[in-house]
Parts: C-alpha cells; structure tokens; sequence
C-alpha cells in the first residue's frame, strides 16, 4: 500500500460542505484515496512519501466539463486563426475529419498533459468526427496511460451542409454508424 503525507500547507482549502480552508493543513492518502484531512499535526507522522507543502495551498482537483482533445494538435491553424466559431470550424472540419489514431492519441495525450499540469484531475471530453480509422476508444486509452479520471462522450455530427448543417457532407457520419459505434463503446 503507497502511502502520501501532505504536511504544512499555508493553506488547504477543502471544498467539502463547510467550504474549510486549514491554516496548516495537510492530508493523508493511501493508494490515492484521501484517508485524512486536517491540521497537519493530527495527521499520520509517517508515509511513503512526504511532501512539505509550507509556503504553498493545497486545492482538491480541477474538473474539466468541456473538452475536445482531438482538436489540441490545430489550435494554431493559420486559417482559422481571427474567425468567428462558425468559420473556425469550417477551417478545421476536414482537418479532424482525417484524424487518424496516432493523431487522435497523441492529440489527447498532449491536452490531458497540459490539463494535468494546470491542476486538473477530472476530464470530460466530447471529440467528435470519428472517420480515418479514428475511435474514442484512443481517447481513453491515452487518459487511462496518464492516469486521469475521464469521461468521454462519443460526440457525432450526422448533418452534413446539404441538409442545412455546418459541416462539408465529406465530414459527416451516417446516423446507423454512428449509433451502432456508440453501442460498441458503450459495451466495451
């Protein structure tokens, strides 16, 4: 059992019901599950791993409620770059439409990377565009290798722009396809 000790926090804000902030804080873990949290003196003494968090405040983690990780890799598209949504998107559909599932990984590994760093632990994303041999399932394979609490939804778009939607027809999905890959995730 892996054990951390989080000791002398200038402060720990805890977010539970009584919104607690400890001068002194600390907290206690075991095989990363919080056992503890208090005053860093009424704490175990000892753990596997300490770490004096004097000078520093200690926050439970972020959650991200909106995310696309398979658009990390063109953020900085030229063409899209000082456009309103609706442009920005046509600039990118057939871009992601092509993302294929190295793209797709290393995508999600770079945005969850940077997430993780700014304090996030929880992420939901809703990636859409599935075409290229591109799954969700990579998605939660580069959450799982990092070790993020993840929750994905298998976003879609099935209306293409000859049936009044954004979207180049090219780019969409059938609607069958969609939901039978929906099902497929859902089973795994």
């Amino acid at each position: 059992m892996a054990s951390l000790l989080v000791k002398n926090a200038d402060m720990l804000v805890t977010m539970d019901q009584d919104r607690r902030e400890l001068p002194g804080g600390g907290l206690y873990a075991e095989d990363g599950i919080i056992r503890a949290v208090g005053p860093s003196d009424t704490l175990p003494a000892d753990a596997d791993r300490i770490i004096d968090a004097c000078g520093q405040i200690v926050l439970p983690g972020f959650v991200n409620t909106h995310h696309h990780l398979n658009q990390t890799l063109t953020r900085n598209l030229p063409a899209a770059q000082d456009n309103n949504l609706f442009a920005w998107l046509q600039a990118h559909y057939r871009i992601w439409a092509k993302t294929h599932p190295e793209a797709s990984r290393t995508s999600a590994l770079v945005g969850l990377g940077e997430l993780v760093l700014s304090g996030c632990t929880t992420v939901f994303d809703h990636s859409y565009l599935f075409r290229s041999g591109n799954k969700v399932d990579f998605l939660i394979e580069a959450a799982t290798d990092l070790g993020v609490r993840f929750h994905a939804s298998r976003g879609s778009m099935s209306l293409g722009e000859s049936k009044g939607g954004l979207p180049p027809d090219d780019c969409v999905e059938e609607e069958d396809d969609i939901i039978a890959d929906c099902i497929r995730v859902v089973d795994r």
